[in-house]
């Protein structure tokens, strides 16, 4: 069992994980740590204060506020715009590899998601659930918002996953429910 805490993951685990299908798992150190920037998070969704990405648009709608019974359609939506990949999907060692790297770097307790999110993927790795990602195309600098976008989709039960040995593409439900896991 590799355990994701943000900080000790090593490159020989990405691979156990990515080629060896190593289960893993969040410790209880990182758990508290989403929790926490969570909580900060879920604070100013409930205000009145505009906070960039939360309650208000992006870009040039920043200065957009967003009613507070839309904001889960906001992510939902940002999610769907940004998976824009294009051609062959990535290997699933690949894939494989990034859902690891993700759910290490979310586990540091920085991004505010929702534990359940973080939850989730992890189980998803574990039930291999592999979300199709195709290999080209992305927006922004960082150059890891398009595939990251396919991956997220198949959490919310939208995209496309692959499970187990199967290459047979599905939606992301249907992958899901397939191994036992929900949206």
């Amino acid at each position: 069992m590799i355990i994701l805490d943000g900080d000790t993951l090593t490159l020989e685990q990405v691979e156990s994980i990515a080629d060896d299908y190593a289960p893993v798992s969040l410790h209880a150190r990182a758990a508290a740590a989403v929790d926490a920037s969570r909580a900060v998070v879920d604070r100013y969704a409930s205000g009145d204060a505009p906070v960039y990405g939360i309650n208000t648009g992006f870009g040039s709608l920043a200065e957009v506020a967003i009613p507070k019974a839309a904001l889960g359609e906001l992510q939902q939506n940002l999610l769907r715009s940004h998976a824009a990949g294009v051609d062959e999907p990535l290997p699933v060692r690949t894939v494989r590899g990034m859902m690891a790297l993700r759910a290490n770097v979310l586990a540091k307790g920085y991004s505010g998601v929702r534990r359940a999110t973080l939850d989730l993927l992890v189980a998803a790795l574990n039930a291999r659930v592999h979300p199709v990602i195709p290999s080209r195309g992305s927006v922004g600098a960082s150059g890891d918002l398009a595939p990251l976008a396919h991956l997220a989709l198949v959490l919310i039960g939208e995209g496309t996953a692959t499970v187990g040995d199967d290459r047979i593409a599905v939606d992301g439900g249907t992958a899901l429910t397939r191994s036992g896991l929900t949206a």
